[in-house]
C-alpha cells in the first residue's frame, strides 16, 4: 500500500486498515459458481431472513470504495481490482441462490420464529403468507424464470448489481463490464449480459408499469 505524504489527501488510518482487510477478502480465492463455496469470510447469517445472503455482503461492502477513490484516486488500480473480484462473484450461482432455490411458497411459513412476523406479516395471514426476503420465483402471474436479471421482478438482485457495475466505471474508467458476460453459468441457467444491457433493461421495465419491477 502506497505511504501518505502530508499536505495531500488522504484516508484515515482506520480507512487504510478497512481498505487493506477488503483487499485480503476480495483477493482471497474461493468459487461462487454451484459447485463452488464462498469463503466464511462472506456474511450469510447477519440480518436473517431478508439480508442473510452472501450477497449483500457484497453489495453492502462496495459502498465504501468509490468514497475512498474520491479521495486517492492515484490508487485507482487497488480500487478497481476490488471491485472486479465483487462483480464476479455477483454473476456467480451464490449471488443469486435465493431466486434460484426459492421455488414457489415458502414451505416453511406456518413455522415461522416469532420475530420473523415483525416483518411486517398481518396477523391474519400468518401461516398463509411469506415473510420478506423469501423470493418465491415461479408463483402466479409470473411464472417460473431462472434469470434474476431477466425476470419480471427480483429488483434486489439487478438493482444493486447495476450500482456496482457503475461503481466500477466511476472509478477506474474502464468499460471492460460493458462487454457480454456470462451470469450464474450453471448449464441451461447461463445467462449473458452487460453493463449497458442491464441499464436498458431496468429502464424498460420501469417504463412497462408505475410500480416498477419488484
Amino acid at each position: 500500500m502506497a505511504k501518505m505524504i502530508r499536505g495531500y489527501p488522504a484516508i484515515s488510518d482506520r480507512t487504510r486498515g478497512w481498505l487493506r482487510y477488503l483487499y485480503r477478502k476480495a483477493t482471497t480465492e474461493d468459487n461462487w459458481d454451484k459447485e463452488g463455496q464462498p469463503h466464511p469470510h462472506w456474511d450469510a447469517i447477519t440480518n436473517e431472513p431478508i439480508g442473510s445472503w452472501h450477497r449483500m455482503d457484497l453489495e453492502v461492502t462496495s459502498f465504501a470504495i468509490p468514497l475512498m477513490a474520491d479521495t486517492t484516486p492515484a490508487w485507482r488500480e487497488v480500487y478497481g481490482r476490488i471491485l472486479d473480484e465483487m462483480l464476479y462473484r455477483h454473476t456467480g450461482y451464490w449471488a443469486a441462490k435465493d431466486w434460484l432455490d426459492q421455488i414457489g411458497p415458502d414451505p416453511r411459513r406456518a413455522s415461522y420464529q416469532e420475530n420473523w412476523y415483525d416483518f411486517g406479516i398481518p396477523k391474519h395471514l400468518r401461516g398463509q403468507y411469506d415473510v420478506p426476503g423469501w423470493t418465491a420465483n415461479g408463483v402466479e402471474p409470473w411464472g417460473l424464470q431462472m434469470d434474476p436479471i431477466g425476470a419480471d421482478g427480483n429488483l434486489n438482485f439487478k438493482g444493486w448489481f447495476l450500482m456496482m457495475l457503475g461503481f466500477h466505471l466511476y472509478v477506474t474508467g474502464d468499460e471492460k463490464w460493458d462487454q457480454p458476460f456470462d451470469l450464474i453459468r450453471d448449464g441451461e441457467n447461463t445467462f449473458t449480459w452487460s453493463h449497458t444491457s442491464i441499464a436498458d433493461h431496468l429502464a424498460r421495465q420501469w417504463s412497462k408499469v408505475a410500480e416498477g419491477c419488484h
